[in-house]
């Protein structure tokens, strides 16, 4: 290639990696999401009708576990401190140790300088030791700024950026102990106070924006939920549903445990005896459970006398992941690419779900997913939880028809209706298997 033509090849935009970075984001916010499960056993295991008073009232077994569980979901530390390293991590490249102790370093330091300015309560309300109480017990605030998850996001961000940018370089022989690795935790925590000192400045008009939107969407009633859960299937198909899910989820609202614990976020709240929380969980299970699987019937019956068993199997297995898990994307993705109509009327439906489930009073969470699994654990913290049953019954019965109705009338491609071709060609691959 000429000189010339090398000079005319056109440059990159600025914009052009956004769309991939965003996407890495998202994939690095599933790992410290994937800690939750264990955090909501435990707490679920450490409740008063468990192992507590009402239940087996083993009280130094019921301590335990709610201690364990409530380290991961604290608020202030547990789970920005989760959310630090795991962006950390999965935003570097050829991250290790170092990456994660350089997080641990600056979000320590960011921390101690948050709490070294304290705010006094508000007048009528009281001090319970970093939050401010009402007479009738509600949250009023913290005695400092706490940007919560949000922080510790912020935090795994510059510590991957740093890491990346200063983990080989070397200093002079007399300084040669600092080179590489170990220089990136001092400079992180140089980073994390001018962080911190920004978020004292910051953080409150912030945190009121997101407060008045966080009522704002509860405000709207059933349609706030069902805008989430549209949103929520939308933003799956290109990995970003995460940026929508982690403020609703462990940011918004607030709710003060009996002895005086605040606890952020629709999981959080569910999950500490909350019985309004929920709101923007429950409908998620008569879609998982009952609605996706039934769409995998579906798409079995509507395949080729030839591959409907084999079809059948690999239906099978996704739906009941999708049943006892929560995990749909094997099944969403069997439709998504052959069918994005589907996948549209699929979010709409979600959608719904929410939407009628917030209507009828259902307030039901999950840990990790709206699967088998935590819908028999949270029974007991649940509100109207047989209700999904039923919903989930009649969405299942939705989703059989219209994708039935669909398959067929506009001869989507899904699994088992290949052409004669390829089904041809793969009988012929595996005769050769």
């Amino acid at each position: 290639m000429s000189a010339s033509s090398a000079e005319a090849a056109p440059q990159p935009k600025w914009w052009s990696g956004l769309y991939p970075g965003l996407q890495k984001m998202g994939r690095s916010l599933q790992l410290p999401i994937a800690v939750l499960p264990a955090a909501g056993i435990l707490n679920r295991l450490g409740q008063p009708d468990v192992f507590g008073k009402d239940g087996l009232d083993w009280a130094p077994v019921a301590k335990v576990m709610a201690g364990a569980g409530g380290a991961l979901l604290d608020p202030d530390l547990g789970l920005p401190l989760l959310f630090c390293v795991g962006v950390a991590i999965g935003m570097a490249k050829k991250a290790d140790g170092s990456t994660a102790l350089a997080a641990v370093a600056g979000f320590l330091v960011y921390r101690g300088v948050l709490h070294a300015f304290p705010k006094a309560c508000p007048v009528g309300t009281r001090d319970i030791g970093g939050g401010c109480l009402t007479p009738t017990d509600t949250f009023a605030g913290y005695t400092y700024q706490n940007p919560g998850v949000f922080g510790g996001i912020v935090m795994g961000l510059l510590a991957a950026w740093f890491w990346q940018r200063y983990h080989r370089v070397k200093l002079v022989d007399w300084l040669g102990f600092f080179n590489g690795r170990r220089l990136v935790p001092i400079i992180m925590s140089f980073v994390a106070i001018a962080f911190a000192v920004v978020c004292l400045w910051i953080w409150p008009p912030v945190g009121d924006a997101l407060e008045r939107f966080s009522d704002w969407l509860i405000g709207l009633g059933s349609l706030g939920g069902g805008i989430f859960g549209v949103a929520n299937r939308a933003l799956l198909v290109i990995g970003l549903h995460q940026f929508l899910n982690v403020p609703v989820w462990f940011q918004f609202g607030s709710f003060t445990t009996p002895d005086g614990v605040v606890k952020h976020g629709d999981i959080n709240m569910f999950l500490a005896g909350d019985p309004h929380a929920g709101l923007f969980l429950s409908g998620f299970f008569p879609i998982m459970m009952f609605a996706l699987p039934a769409a995998a019937l579906a798409i079995t019956h509507c395949a080729k006398p030839l591959r409907r068993k084999e079809v059948g199997g690999l239906m099978l297995s996704v739906a009941l992941t999708s049943f006892v898990t929560g995990i749909t994307e094997p099944l969403e993705y069997s439709f998504l690419f052959v069918a994005p109509m589907l996948y549209v009327v699929h979010a709409l439906l979600t959608g719904v779900s929410m939407a009628v489930t917030w209507a009828l009073g259902v307030h039901d969470g999950f840990s990790f997913s709206a699967g088998l699994i935590d819908y028999v654990i949270n029974w007991g913290l649940a509100t109207k939880p047989w209700l999904i049953i039923p919903i989930g019954l009649g969405f299942a019965v939705v989703y059989y028809v219209v994708f039935r109705f669909a398959i067929t009338a506009f001869d989507i491609p899904t699994p088992g209706r290949e052409s004669d071709e390829e089904i041809a060609a793969m009988q012929a691959e595996n005769t050769k298997a």
